[in-house]
């Protein structure tokens, strides 16, 4: 019997994100590194450039991991 089988599982559903698409968001928070912060059905997307309070920005998900993605502002964002 393997008990990782049923972990490795459950981190295997499907993401609300996928690599390369883009998303309309808004930036509420700020992480650590500086990057903005923004949720797509519950997960943690860090995004380049991008500042809490910027509203209604286009992103492009250059990454998908399993807690959380990276992307990058595409047009949009109310920093300057």
């Amino acid at each position: 019997m393997s008990y990782g089988q049923n972990t490795r599982a459950a981190s295997n559903f499907s993401k609300p994100v996928e690599t390369g698409k883009e998303y309309m968001v808004d930036i509420t928070d700020t992480g650590r590194g500086g990057d903005g912060v923004t949720r797509i059905a519950g997960l943690v997307i860090f995004v380049k450039n991008a500042k809490a309070g910027d509203k209604n920005i286009k992103i492009k998900i250059n990454s998908v991991g399993s807690r959380f993605a990276i992307a990058e502002v595409v047009s949009g964002s109310s920093s300057s």
